[in-house]
């Protein structure tokens, strides 16, 4: 049986993030995608003109009726948008026993607009965070969920996810897109230890999108039965072969999408 993943996030109406890109990485790495909408955005790639969110008993009634008819293998959490949000994605998550949950904390969008009102900052810290697989902030989420400064090195970054874990987190990620030099460097920090995962830094603006896109590679990679490790390992290529391939295609005016089907066409 092809294994089934499920992405519960905002909608991007230009398609590079979002629900939009989970779906096309889920589809990309042979998983079958579902989805659960928790709000509408007016964006494209150069920024976010509105946002509009889901009522939270419809972002109810949606988890219910997936996990009501699909064998879901993983899951990947992206924009909540709302307290209201978060506390029902959380009690779906318990209600439905969801299994190898990825935590995308997304607060701001690649243009820089805010997707995360600061009052559920504070319910993703305590009601998702200790219910995941592994979370996975960039510099600047890692930042918020401290409520410190961003870090600027990788013992900082070593530190912050220490943090994290005493918070509550089974494992964390964190992302070095924004940091600065030559590699692109995440860490992976469980109470096992750490592993570093680094990648060439590209000079390409056309990154929209890039957080999602490896979240939902690691909840493909779950989904199909890989470690953590071995999840993350293969969304780090995936992600970063993406990037290295944005350029190929010509989409928008602003922070373009990374190329999720880079395997099978050029423009």
């Amino acid at each position: 049986m092809i294994p089934i993943a499920l992405t519960i996030a905002g909608s991007d109406s230009s398609g590079g993030a979002g629900i939009q890109a989970d779906l096309k990485t889920f589809s990309a790495l042979g998983v079958y995608g579902a989805s659960v909408i928790t709000a509408l955005t007016a964006q494209n790639t150069r920024g976010v003109a509105s946002i509009h969110d889901v009522p939270a008993e419809f972002v109810t009634a949606q988890i219910d009726a997936v996990f009501a008819d699909l064998a879901v293998d993983a899951v990947k959490i992206g924009m909540l948008a709302s307290f209201d949000i978060v506390a029902v994605v959380a009690r779906g998550l318990e209600q439905h026993q969801a299994r190898n949950v990825v935590l995308d904390p997304v607060m701001v969008a690649t243009s820089g607009d805010l997707l995360l009102r600061a009052d559920a900052i504070d319910a993703v810290r305590r009601e998702l965070i200790p219910r995941v697989r592994l979370v996975t902030p960039n510099l600047p989420e890692a930042a918020a969920l401290l409520d410190t400064d961003v870090a600027g090195s990788e013992v900082e970054m070593r530190k912050q996810a220490a943090q994290l874990l005493a918070a509550g987190a089974k494992a964390v990620l964190i992302k070095g897109g924004h940091g600065h030099g030559t590699e692109s460097v995440d860490l992976l920090v469980d109470h096992a230890g750490f592993t570093r995962f680094a990648a060439p830094r590209f000079a390409t603006r056309n990154t929209h999108g890039t957080g999602c896109t490896l979240s939902s590679a690691i909840a493909a990679g779950f989904a199909k039965g890989l470690t953590l490790a071995d999840a993350v390992s293969d969304a780090k290529n995936y992600v970063t072969a993406a990037i290295a391939a944005a350029d190929q295609l010509s989409i928008g005016k602003g922070h373009g999408p990374v190329h999720h089907f880079h395997a099978w066409w050029k423009p």
